[in-house]
């Protein structure tokens, strides 16, 4: 039987992909700007490789990617200007982010049929331990009974077993009495599944993404609106 349902946060409850897209392009202007006689194309391949290097090990800093950037071109440089930079692309994100507008009813409906609800989230941007962005989002918030941010702390990033074994200690419940709802291939659905939970795959009809073409016998969602029918989607997963 199925008594928790455990959310991740950024593209499952808010939408931040314009922002990423803008904070991105921000960024690479500024670090080409400083690389000036690196022609342009060689700059995006360079970047883009580095910068999946990081994300496959969870590592989302921008500072910490564009040291690595630098040092590919012999470069030093000013970690003033760096954090600068960090801090500019996640206040963008944050600008541009935005609640799914079906998000807080269905928390809302998840909570009066019986199911606690919990997060397990990546780390990104912030600063400050225990302070991360789904604080700015008080009315969703409330909804959960633990919060687990990983990668900070002792707490690696998903998609390593411990945060999730932690929230469901936190819970106090086994793997296969949850669900977890999650945009990511890597680390939302092979993560929560290599711990026994039961993984719904969100791909959010509103996000412009390219999916990963991946066979999966996840359930698939394109709305969270569809998490309402979670009866059938606990025996899909089952």
């Amino acid at each position: 039987m199925i008594r928790a349902v455990v959310f991740d946060f950024g593209q499952t409850l808010v939408d931040s992909a314009d922002g990423f897209r803008t904070a991105e392009k921000e960024l690479q202007q500024k670090a080409h700007a400083a690389l000036v006689t690196v022609p342009r194309e060689e700059f995006l391949d360079v970047y883009r490789e580095i910068r999946s290097r990081f994300h496959a090990r969870s590592i989302f800093s921008r500072r910490e990617i564009l040291q690595e950037l630098f040092r590919h071109y012999g470069r030093i440089p000013d970690p003033t200007v760096l954090e600068q930079w960090e801090t500019d692309y996640w206040k963008r994100i944050e600008a541009m982010t935005r609640v799914f507008p079906e998000a807080e009813k269905v928390l809302e409906r998840l909570l009066v049929e019986g199911y606690r609800l919990a997060m397990i989230t990546n780390a990104q941007g912030q600063k400050t331990e225990g302070k991360h962005r789904l604080g700015r989002y008080p009315e969703l918030e409330r909804f959960f009974e633990a919060i687990i941010v990983a990668g900070e702390g002792r707490v690696p990033a998903k998609p390593d077993p411990a945060p999730f074994r932690l929230c469901l200690e936190k819970l106090g419940m086994d793997p296969y009495e949850t669900v977890y709802v999650g945009d990511d291939w890597r680390i939302d659905v092979l993560g929560s599944e290599a711990v026994g939970m039961h993984p719904i795959w969100l791909q959010h009809r509103s996000v412009k993404r390219n999916w990963p073409m991946v066979e999966t016998s996840a359930p698939v969602v394109h709305s969270l609106e569809d998490l309402a029918d979670i009866e059938r989607l606990i025996k899909e997963v089952k």
